[in-house]
């Protein structure tokens, strides 16, 4: 049994038959619900879909990328053959373009050609978020530390949404803040996302803060707790409508599939050592059976 499939197809259903259909800077329309929220105990299960396949070495990589290597280089991710982030990396000469959907100054909205200079010391990355933030206030670090010296604390927080950079970062975070407690001898987190591309990057999200919450347990000698998100804005893009249908059929016709094993090396004490090459050597699936891909559109 996967109790992941089983919460996601609910959110899945519950904007289908209850979301309200906006327009966003996009241009592409979404399907939206204003928030959801669900939780996960990842002592009993590893969350990761069985209703249609997900890259857990891509998946891990890009975590990796940002709270162990603290890179805001999209090189870094494309030598490991992970494309995630192509789409917002800044060019060689310091400039990133896209076409939006922008206010007119009417209360309606226009598409727009954004054309925004960055500078060449920005060339290749996505400027002032995710890794940027987490390598300039130290966030991992500063995690680790309390988690062996003072796993009461209350405030051991990461905090990606930082307002003095905002405007220099192509993207701002999306999942954006982790709380992370420990109880009775186990690590849980609870993670707040402020937009989310339900189809496309909630099922990568989820399974990365999960591994993200095995490592750390495993390098602090702590077990696997209970992890908690919350959602605002949970959309459908209007081009993706047709794939979460057949996900959603898969479920309502074959169920669901056993939720895997993830193994982690047993070896790694130091959560700046798991292995982060292109064969992510560290971090494995045991048992995963999946039902095949579903492709899904990007809308930047």
């Amino acid at each position: 049994m996967s109790t992941w499939d089983k919460k996601y197809c609910e959110l899945l259903t519950e904007i289908i038959n209850n979301g309200v259909e906006v327009a966003n800077r996009t241009g592409v329309n979404s399907v939206k619900i204003p928030a959801w929220h669900f939780s996960l105990d990842l002592g009993l299960e590893f969350p990761i879909l069985t209703t249609k396949q997900v890259f857990i070495r891509q998946a891990v990589l890009e975590m990796l990328w940002i709270y162990q290597a603290q890179s805001n280089d999209v090189r870094w991710l494309k030598d490991r053959n992970v494309h995630i982030w192509d789409e917002w990396e800044i060019d060689r000469e310091g400039f990133w373009n896209a076409t939006q959907l922008l206010p007119d100054g009417k209360g309606g909205l226009t598409r727009q050609e954004v054309h925004r200079s960055f500078g060449k010391e920005w060339a290749h990355t996505i400027g002032t978020a995710y890794g940027y933030i987490v390598n300039k206030f130290q966030l991992t670090q500063r995690l680790i530390d309390k988690l062996k010296n003072n796993p009461s604390d209350r405030r051991m927080v990461m905090s990606l949404w930082q307002d003095d950079y905002l405007e220099t970062a192509v993207l701002p975070s999306c999942v954006w803040s982790s709380e992370w407690d420990v109880t009775d001898g186990r690590l849980s987190a609870w993670v707040h996302q402020r937009s989310c591309d339900v189809p496309l990057g909630l099922p990568f999200n989820v399974t990365q803060y999960a591994v993200l919450l095995y490592m750390l347990a495993q390098v602090t000698g702590l077990k696997p707790g209970t992890l908690d998100w919350s959602i605002k804005d949970a959309h459908v893009y209007v081009n993706q409508l047709e794939g979460v249908r057949e996900q959603l059929k898969r479920f309502g016709e074959q169920g669901d599939l056993p939720a895997p094993r993830l193994w982690l090396n047993p070896e790694v004490t130091d959560f700046f050592k798991f292995d982060n090459s292109a064969e992510c050597k560290d971090v494995r699936l045991e048992g995963y059976r999946h039902m095949g891909k579903i492709a899904f559109p990007i809308a930047q």
